[in-house]
């Protein structure tokens, strides 16, 4: 097998896989995966060299990690980088109702319950260690700190420090669904890294508007998620009824969404290719990862990953007025990232 090329997170020594297995829906998000399935994902994302896995304690209270580090034992640790997050603490349910209620197809004898404190943070590190049976993570990004900034940024932020400065932890960072709170993690704290969830894709560009100009003005690095917008740019031809943000989509942006497709069709391309190849557009992306329930997924997320995206698409998508125009002007940073 080819040896995948790598980007390091800058400053550290941390070197992700241009596409990373996003490990949310082996956890069952919105339905039953079945273990088999799961663990035949990973295995088919390793042998297609993918090398970069991410998870957290809430994906199926804890089922995600539990799948991902058995699936993941044997092989050699040096060469794999998994992420997690902390800020959900896993603790007994009182009251379960049977089955979770945050969209995980999972039993709740467990719930989450928030927290960024000092304590928090190392005891949920100790519970995902435990839960994958790792040694180490190589990455922590705090998880949806959204109503959380001054305990996150003041008490979690500085423990994730120190972790990384004793060699515990190789890069330490946020990951969240809005952009204007990464920028004040990437500005004001120790964060390496952010992830970026849906906004900056064929359909949002705020980013552009706060974390990715920081992240360049400060040489920090961003891993972008949620490219398909959770489902309208999945598919070739965008349709009503199709999911934007965990929402049926708007009709406006469904048309919008259709308009873009046939841009892309006339450049020779799909349109989630162009979704997946979209935020590499900016320097500062280092990654892109999805989420992959089965073996088929796997392979057909490394096929749209691998096709070649023609400039001239970009030119012409902006020209439109389809995409702002400033993403041009961010344009040509990062094309070799996309090979694995």
């Amino acid at each position: 097998m080819h040896q995948p090329h790598q980007r390091k997170i800058q400053n550290t020594s941390v070197a992700l896989t241009g596409l990373g297995f996003g490990a949310s829906v082996i956890g069952n998000l919105y339905r039953v995966t079945p273990v088999d399935d799961a663990t035949a994902a990973i295995d088919a994302a390793w042998d297609a060299g993918i090398r970069y896995f991410d998870t957290a304690p809430h994906y199926g209270l804890g089922l995600s990690e539990r799948r991902l580090g058995a699936a993941l034992k044997g092989r050699p640790r040096a060469e794999y980088v998994i992420s997690s997050k902390v800020g959900r603490l896993l603790v007994p349910n009182e009251e379960p109702r049977g089955v979770d209620t945050e969209g995980f197809v999972v039993r709740d004898d467990l719930r989450r319950q928030w927290d960024f404190s000092r304590d928090g943070v190392l005891r949920s590190i100790e519970d995902t260690l435990q839960r994958t049976g790792l040694d180490r993570l190589d990455i922590v990004y705090l998880h949806d700190p959204d109503d959380h900034w001054r305990q996150a940024a003041e008490e979690a932020m500085p423990v994730l420090a120190d972790l990384r400065d004793q060699g515990v932890i190789g890069a330490i960072g946020a990951g969240m669904n809005q952009s204007a709170m990464l920028a004040r993690f990437l500005r004001e704290t120790a964060a390496d890294v952010v992830m970026l969830a849906g906004r900056y894709t064929l359909l949002d560009q705020s980013a552009l508007d706060d974390v990715l100009p920081a992240a360049r003005d400060l040489g920090k690095s961003v891993v972008a998620v949620g490219v398909f917008n959770s489902g309208l740019l999945s598919r070739d031809r965008p349709a009503e009824g199709m999911k934007y943000d965990y929402r049926d989509a708007p009709p406006a942006l469904v048309a919008r969404a259709r308009a873009i497709a046939e841009v892309c069709a006339a450049h020779g391309i799909s349109l989630p290719a162009a979704a997946i190849a979209f935020p590499y557009n900016h320097p500062s992306i280092i990654n892109v990862t999805l989420g992959m329930r089965t073996p088929q997924q796997v392979g057909r997320n490394v096929e749209l990953h691998d096709q070649h995206v023609p400039d001239g698409l970009w030119d012409d998508l902006s020209a439109q007025g389809l995409i702002r125009s400033d993403v041009l002007a961010e344009h040509g940073g990062g094309r070799d990232v996309r090979c694995l």
